[in-house]
């Protein structure tokens, strides 16, 4: 059994796979969604992230279906206590701002969809620029403090903002975050191991990276442009068809080959051996948790890890001025 990872000044131990519930409400629906999260939990999982805003994205869709799942597979299964659940406010299409009075209501109206009296973690989804960062850092204090959420967490702020935040609550007492969600992966290494992993480290911060798979490009099933027709995160993974992604696909897929596990495994063990606490993967079906649920096991060999930094290097370095 994958021993889990405690989260930096928590008492929450979490399996170090992050299952992404994006999907729920989109490409599955509420039975395949209660699959997955049935056979994320045998495996060993106990770790969920979704958000307000998931998946908004999908004509019809209010947003909040993801979490909505969620509470109906809890309260079926009578297993609050067993998960780790962490949600999200501020990037909905009704609401992107992170005005403090929106803050305060939406941490209700998650906590009825997902039929629980709390969330494990919450963050601020994505910044708006404008709002006084210490507004920002008071409401989410609020909220920890009144039980409606064991702790903070952020995600997509910039580096100066963050420092933001912390400053304001170390001025005025308030709860720090956690934990950040950077973007990050083998074809999206910039940002994070620039301008954020420094302060992940400093501030001692859990790391839960999204698009850990690049929309699906790292799993190896786009190797062709054929591939992508059809392909409901096609126009998502386009972004990184071009001859570097695909020499960092096939890399990948030739150490998965020498281990026998899956693409998938291999990209999510690299972040693993990369500073991630635990990337988000997220499935539609439980055959496809298997890669994913294996990568905490696979242990890549200091050479594999390098070949894999040097094949992803044009998404490290800075871009030629």
């Amino acid at each position: 059994m994958t021993s889990r990872k405690q989260i930096p000044g928590t008492d929450l131990s979490v399996f170090p796979i992050n299952l992404g519930t994006n999907t729920f409400g989109w490409t599955a629906d509420e039975a395949q969604s209660h699959a997955v999260l049935d056979a994320f939990v045998a495996g060993g999982g106990n770790f969920l992230d979704t958000a307000e805003s998931y998946p908004a994205w999908v004509p019809g869709n209010t947003g909040r279906e993801s979490e909505t799942i969620i509470g109906t597979w809890l309260d079926s299964r009578d297993n609050r206590d067993d998960v780790v659940i962490a949600t999200k406010v501020g990037d909905h299409p009704e609401h992107k701002t992170q005005d403090p009075e929106y803050i305060r209501t939406a941490i209700d109206a998650s906590l009825e969809r997902l039929q629980t009296d709390h969330v494990d973690l919450y963050y601020a989804h994505r910044d708006d620029e404008v709002t006084p960062i210490a507004e920002v850092a008071r409401a989410f204090d609020e909220i920890v403090r009144s039980g409606k959420a064991k702790h903070t967490a952020v995600s997509n702020y910039s580096p100066a903002r963050l420092a933001g935040w912390f400053a304001a609550a170390e001025d005025e007492g308030l709860v720090k975050p956690v934990a950040i969600q950077p973007q990050y992966s083998l074809v999206y290494r910039r940002e994070f191991e620039t301008d954020l992993r420094p302060i992940a480290e400093r501030r001692d911060l859990a790391v839960f990276s999204y698009f850990s798979l690049a929309a699906g490009f790292l799993t190896g099933k786009y190797r062709t442009e054929a591939d992508l027709e059809g392909a409901d995160r096609g126009g998502m993974v386009q972004g990184y068809f071009n001859a570097e992604g695909l020499k960092v696909v096939d890399d990948l897929v030739a150490i998965a080959d020498s281990h026998d596990v899956a693409p998938t495994t291999v990209a999510l063990s690299w972040l693993l051996a990369n500073g991630v606490t635990a990337p988000i993967a997220s499935a539609r079906t439980p055959e496809q948790l298997e890669a994913v649920m294996a990568a905490p096991g696979l242990e890549l060999s200091t050479d594999e890890v390098d070949r894999l930094d040097r094949a992803s290097t044009p998404f490290a370095v800075e871009e030629p001025s």
